[in-house]
């Protein structure tokens, strides 16, 4: 026997559409990637892996587990992020002490890509923070700091 369906609450829709955690921090995401990502085209690279690149740069290797918590994405995610810039030269892996992981380093062509994109980094990211000003821009950088701390301890 079929049930009716459930009517929708149109209300609590327009709730969801105005306040809904997830959805504004996916539309600011999108809208400050595509920001960055502008800019980043010249330098053959995108935002995203530009971030990927830092963090390499951090750690000097690691592991695509360590990379992937780091960066807050799953393995999957992370591999699948790995592939292009690995394709460009510009990410090495070779096996670790266990063969099941391996090891993630920036080749020369990598540090050089890097080195190219921080100065358009350091540029937008100054933008960014003119015009939302500085009080708002810390306020939100630790908004989102505690938000990943939330949802991993969640």
């Amino acid at each position: 026997m079929k049930t009716a369906p459930r009517d929708v609450d149109r209300r609590l829709c327009a709730t969801v559409a105005e306040t809904c955690t997830a959805s504004e921090l996916r539309k600011a995401a999108r809208a400050v990637s595509n920001l960055f990502d502008a800019e980043m085209r010249r330098t053959g690279i995108r935002t995203s892996q530009f971030s990927l690149l830092v963090a390499l740069e951090l750690a000097g290797e690691a592991t695509v587990t360590r990379l992937a918590e780091a960066l807050a994405l799953d393995r999957t995610t992370m591999t699948r992020n790995l592939g292009p810039l690995e394709r460009q030269g510009l990410v090495a892996s070779v096996a670790g002490d266990d063969r099941r992981n391996r090891l993630l380093r920036l080749t020369e062509k990598g540090r050089r890509t890097l080195a190219r994109a921080l100065p358009v980094w350091e540029r937008v990211q100054a933008g960014v923070v003119r015009r939302l000003g500085e009080t708002r821009w810390k306020g939100l950088l630790q908004g989102l700091k505690a938000a990943v701390s939330m949802a991993r301890s969640a």
